[in-house]
């Protein structure tokens, strides 16, 4: 097998595909620009080899790059800096080919399609996004499907829909569960009643590793569906159960999220993807199971037991640190 790079590896899904490499017994690369992030991150397997990068300088990108058969690419930008996603896989391209890489994965979104024409979404849904951020991705997209086109690189895009689970605080789903565990209200983005559907990240590394050893896969986009559609108030009615609480919740829809825009470069940015929250887009991964076959999927209900439980750990983490910073705690 292969050496794997995992360009942007820091992320949660970073970690789930580390941890599956991991566990097979396969060296892999992290690359990232925070050297202190990934040594905290991966640091204790002796099969992770740490690397950082510059994007904007191509001897980085190539040093990076060198001695890898498959790349990951997860590289992450701000909410309001989406212009960057095609520069970045522009230069990534330029000195992964430079370096000899073979394959390269692309960890994609569903921004690209716009507006649902039917559900589920299937891969020949046209692509017409009618937002900036769907634009800048769909760009991206075509960048590397363009190197497949040229013989450049061999190209995939495996595309994602919104995502949790322990450690993710990038979700949706995040401060409801840190509500659920820690009390006081939930900010989350509605409404809460629209079909919807999320990707338990621990799910995710197997079917990466897989599609990095699957010659089909390239020169494709492919799906990887959640657990089924299903409601953010329906996982708040899990938590809810599972801790034995009723949350507070403080809903901001496309209104009040315009109004918080006004102070907050975040909230301005979710203006124009709200319509992910009123107009339901559910993946169709048959295609992607009839290449690899069946794909695990963690029920809502366990996801959201092992959500609240990183919470709950992290949380006596942190007041166990306070102690010690206090004073209140012998230590060593």
């Amino acid at each position: 097998m292969s050496k794997i790079a995992l360009f942007g590896a820091a992320g949660a899904i970073g970690q789930s595909i580390a941890a599956v490499l991991g566990g097979q017994g396969r060296p892999y690369r992290v690359v990232g620009r925070d050297a202190a992030g990934l040594r905290k991150a991966f640091g204790t397997d002796p099969l992770a080899e740490i690397v950082t990068w510059n994007p904007d300088s191509p001897a980085s990108v190539r040093a990076a790059a060198e001695a890898v058969d498959t790349l990951v690419y997860l590289v992450g930008v701000n909410y309001w800096q989406f212009e960057l996603h095609p520069q970045l896989m522009r230069k990534t391209l330029d000195g992964a080919a430079a370096a000899g890489v073979r394959n390269l994965i692309l960890i994609g979104t569903v921004y690209p399609y716009g507006r649902a024409q039917f559900n589920p979404v299937r891969e020949d849904h046209p692509r017409e996004p009618h937002t900036f951020k769907g634009r800048m991705r769909k760009a991206q997209e075509d960048l590397l499907m363009q190197a497949h086109a040229d013989g450049r690189i061999r190209a995939a895009v495996l595309r994602l829909p919104d995502f949790y689970g322990p450690g993710v605080q990038a979700s949706l789903l995040h401060r409801a569960a840190q509500a659920a565990v820690n009390g006081g209200t939930a900010d989350m983005i509605g409404p809460l009643d629209r079909p919807h559907e999320f990707i338990f990240v621990p799910d995710v590394g197997p079917v990466v590793a897989r599609l990095a050893d699957t010659p089909a896969a390239f020169g494709k986009i492919w799906h990887l569906a959640g657990a089924g559609a299903t409601t953010q108030r329906e996982l708040v009615a899990h938590m809810e159960r599972q801790t034995g609480t009723t949350l507070k919740l403080r809903v901001a829809g496309k209104t009040m999220l315009r109004l918080a825009g006004l102070f907050s470069p975040l909230m301005r940015e979710l203006v124009e993807m709200n319509y992910l929250m009123t107009e339901p887009l559910i993946l169709d991964d048959s295609a992607l199971q009839r290449l690899i076959g069946p794909i695990h999927k963690t029920p809502y209900a366990l996801g959201i037991r092992q959500t609240l439980a990183a919470v709950a750990n992290g949380s006596r983490l942190l007041r166990r640190n306070d102690l010690k910073r206090n004073g209140a705690v012998a230590t060593k």
